[in-house]
């Protein structure tokens, strides 16, 4: 880069040559501010707060946008994971007709099961009661809590439950599955106000299936990385994924993973290479600072993992150390 070219850093402040002392600093954005602060809280104590996510879901992802009304089924499938998701309907109790909800899709979905994993497995309950305390913890995100964001979560938490997700999990010659609901019983209502179309099941159960699965296979990640990753879909999977992976690298065998493959995972929406290295490098820049003691290295060839510590000190201590479902 030329001396006197413009620079930018991972936060995406500028810089401008030899006259950086001169210029007024931009102000940063909402996003930007939330990434400072939460990295620099991250590196000085440990999270009070967790949240946790199903290895297979660290390890595969739903789809980041909207795949229209006509895409019913979803399937990805990383290493040893398979996941399947099909669309659901739910009974409309104004018309007491079915109706069609679509693949829940987006950051939202993802920020709504690590709350539900993460309240079922601290309360030893598939049972997960949303309608107040599914509010707050929107609030601890930093998340809007009322209009168009809300009505937006409420809409993916009613896809969640009304979809049927089928997880994958092969080890040798054996096989796992939980091929049933996530979530299989919930009451859905419409809210008084006739301007908010969307569904909202106020108690969710988790099925017996997910939830023993999920007490043997949960991934506790850091609640402020989450939150400082909530508006980006990629950036919550990429930060599951090696919240999940890393600490199983050997330590003196690092993992290399080509491009190509990053691509199958993270990036079967973009028809260009160059443009899903760009946007997984921008990403991953993000997702390191929230994670800082990440050792992974990117180049023309691909990403190369070392092994690290897990976001969460005392990972499998965090996680046996949750009541046990009576």
């Amino acid at each position: 880069m030329s001396r006197h070219g413009d620079e930018k850093d991972l936060f995406g402040f500028q810089r401008v040559g030899d006259v950086v002392s001169k210029v007024a600093p931009k102000r940063p954005s909402r996003i930007q501010q939330r990434l400072i602060e939460s990295s620099v809280a991250i590196k000085e104590d440990d999270p009070r707060s967790l949240a946790f996510q199903h290895t297979v879901f660290c390890q595969t992802g739903m789809p980041y946008r909207d795949v229209g009304p006509d895409v019913t089924v979803w399937e990805r499938a990383q290493g040893r994971a398979r996941l399947r998701v099909e669309a659901g309907i739910a009974a409309d109790p104004v018309t007491q007709e079915f109706i069609h909800l679509g693949l829940p899709h987006g950051p939202k979905p993802r920020l709504i099961l690590a709350y539900l994993n993460g309240q079922a497995l601290r309360t030893g309950s598939p049972m997960v009661e949303v309608e107040d305390s599914l509010t707050a913890f929107v609030r601890r995100l930093g998340l809007a809590s009322k209009g168009q964001n809300m009505r937006i979560i409420k809409d993916q938490l009613a896809r969640i439950s009304a979809a049927r997700i089928t997880l994958g999990l092969f080890n040798d010659n054996r096989a796992v599955t939980v091929n049933s609901k996530v979530v299989t019983a919930f009451d859905l209502w419409f809210p008084k106000d006739e301007r908010q179309k969307c569904l909202w099941p106020p108690t969710v159960q988790l099925s017996l299936d997910y939830f023993e699965s999920l007490q043997k296979h949960a991934v506790p990640l850091d609640e402020r990385a989450i939150a400082s990753l909530s508006h980006s879909a990629m950036g919550l999977d990429i930060y599951a994924w090696l919240a999940q992976r890393l600490h199983r690298v050997h330590p003196h065998k690092p993992q290399f993973i080509p491009w190509a493959a990053l691509k199958e995972q993270f990036g079967w929406h973009y028809t260009r290479m160059r443009k899903f290295r760009e946007v997984f490098s921008r990403t991953l820049d993000i997702v390191r600072t929230q994670y800082r003691d990440a050792c992974v290295e990117a180049d023309g060839k691909g990403l190369t993992l070392r092994n690290s510590p897990p976001p969460v000190k005392g990972r499998l201590t965090v996680v046996r150390s949750l009541p046990a479902r009576s």
